[in-house]
């Protein structure tokens, strides 16, 4: 079996990389196709874990009643968030789109669970925070594959957990890591909603890359790469 991507594999998995977004809004009525929902939980479900303990589980959510209690606590959560801010920056920020739960016809509660396999898991012992990062590419890996499909995802942070257990019946030891909606959409934004928005600016790649030690720009054995980044190679 040939193991080298073509050209045009890699360009396909960058374009899924520079157009992936954050999507709040455009989600339409029509239904995900079971077998590209299939599709993007088992690319999910693929993703690396430390111990290949694999920890994740997938909740999947249809239900108005239960998308309606969700989106209470939203509600609640992105009210609390606002009392956080001052000045015209919370007036910027509650006319933020910032969810979509309604909206998208499915939602997904990924979770962690430190139980699976037992209590030792290899790679965990020393760092146990490689559970919880073991779940976060597998959402990577979701968004990745959603976005490939040609359905958008959001992430839907500004939630209670404790909500989330209560309505979604989770025992005491599972811990929601993320709360995704999925769907259809009109259209994918060219930039992140929030870069659009100007609530943050895009960092250039060089104001995030040290040289062997922490904030060190200047070594002379990464001459070639930094200017790689400052030319801004193969970046979007």
């Amino acid at each position: 079996m040939n193991e080298e991507f073509s050209d045009d594999e890699k360009a396909g998995f960058y374009k899924a990389i520079y157009s992936r977004r954050d999507v709040r809004s455009h989600f339409t009525t029509a239904p995900i196709d079971d077998k590209v929902l299939t599709k993007i939980l088992n690319a999910a479900h693929h993703a690396p874990s430390v111990g290949f303990s694999q920890p994740w589980n997938f909740i999947l959510i249809k239900s108005q009643k239960t998308k309606n209690k969700i989106k209470e606590s939203f509600d609640i959560e992105h009210a609390r968030a606002s009392e956080k801010i001052d000045g015209s920056k919370k007036s910027e920020y509650l006319a933020l789109k910032l969810e979509g739960i309604i909206e998208s016809p499915v939602n997904i509660c990924v979770t962690y669970d430190p139980t699976k396999f037992g209590p030792f898991v290899i790679g965990r012992t020393s760092i146990p925070e490689t559970g919880i990062y073991s779940v976060c590419c597998a959402i990577q890996n979701m968004w990745l594959s959603a976005r490939a499909e040609g359905i958008g995802l959001g992430w839907v942070s500004i939630l209670s957990n404790e909500v989330l257990k209560k309505q979604l019946g989770l025992p005491e030891h599972i811990i929601p890591i993320a709360y995704v909606c999925l769907g259809h959409v009109t259209n994918f934004e060219t930039k992140p909603d929030l870069e659009r928005a100007k609530w943050l600016p895009r960092l250039g790649l060089d104001e995030v890359v040290y040289y062997e030690k922490w904030q060190q720009k200047d070594v002379s054995d990464w001459n070639v790469i930094q200017q790689y980044i400052k030319s801004n190679l193969d970046y979007a």
